[in-house]
């Protein structure tokens, strides 16, 4: 597959900066976010304007070996599948903390992604990451809005990522509904998830957060407690998948309910027509955290 980025890309970053992170928060900060320069525009300038690109950047074990080691994934001389959203996600804040971005970075809700790899992707290779938000549309429940991503290797696309982010608001009834996935109950594997999950995942992503770090600093946002990443979750099932996966793959996801830290989760999956169904969820009532599916991907031409 030939790349087909925009021409009028800003230059972006594969890790997430001190001044990044105060951009993206400072927004969500009554009065602060009046200030020039801080106060969103509401998009004036138009999605197109906030697309972003990486100088090539080689990928390097220790953070691999990290990062794998978070979400469960083996090691092996190829990156998991979901590792490259986390070089991809840095760009996604920086166009979320523009003040042409139509909505603040932080009280966005995480709704589905979609991954497809169109082969693997080796440790040492040298990639070029690019970022691009699109189709701000509403939603029952406010305004949507997906990030795609784009990993290339020269002219080849090798990985793609789409997520679709919430903004709470005023919605639309006549708002298309989200993706349905099939009903898969757990299957008595259980995975008990430690309190400090989020610091641990956020050191591995870049995505700091306050929801996933501390009872703390969740509480400010109206949850009882940290909550995990949802990219964790979508990682450590695919993680438990990954063996019986093929080389080009989709992996489709949907955030259902917040995972709290500490806490269990149960993982079932089952076999279907074009790969697998799988969920995590409550082990106790089986309410679904990710429920997703997988299928073969075409090789690029």
């Amino acid at each position: 597959m030939v790349s087909t980025r925009p021409t009028d890309e800003r230059r972006g970053s594969t890790t997430v900066g001190l001044g990044t992170l105060l951009r993206a928060a400072l927004p969500a900060v009554p009065g602060i976010n009046l200030l020039p320069g801080i106060r969103k525009s509401g998009g004036a300038a138009g999605l197109g304007a906030l697309a972003f690109a990486s100088e090539p950047v080689t990928i390097e074990r220790p953070h691999v070996s990290a990062y794998a080691q978070v979400c469960g994934f083996p090691e092996k001389d190829q990156v998991p599948l979901t590792y490259l959203h986390v070089l991809g996600f840095p760009m996604q804040l920086q166009a979320m903390a523009d003040p042409d971005f139509p909505f603040p970075a932080i009280g966005g809700v995480h709704l589905t992604n979609t991954i497809t790899a169109h082969r693997p992707v080796a440790i040492g290779e040298t990639v070029e990451v690019a970022v691009r938000p699109d189709n701000l549309v509403p939603h029952v429940k406010g305004r949507t809005v997906d990030f795609v991503t784009e990993v290339s290797v020269g002219d080849e696309v090798v990985w793609e990522g789409r997520s679709t982010y919430l903004r709470r608001g005023p919605g639309s009834a006549d708002a298309a509904s989200g993706p349905v996935f099939d009903e898969v109950p757990a299957s008595g594997v259980t995975w008990r998830l430690p309190g400090d999950l989020g610091r641990r995942y956020a050191a591995v992503s870049g995505d700091r957060n306050p929801i996933h770090l501390y009872p703390l600093t969740a509480k400010a946002f109206g949850f009882k407690r940290q909550i995990a990443h949802g990219m964790w979750s979508a990682a450590r099932c695919v993680a438990a998948l990954e063996n019986r996966l093929p080389d080009a793959v989709t992996v489709e996801v949907a955030f259902k309910k917040p995972v709290f830290l500490p806490g269990s989760v149960a993982f079932g999956s089952k076999p279907t027509d074009t790969g697998f169904a799988f969920t995590m969820a409550d082990p106790h009532s089986g309410a679904p955290h990710v429920q997703g599916r997988t299928s073969p991907a075409d090789r690029p031409r």
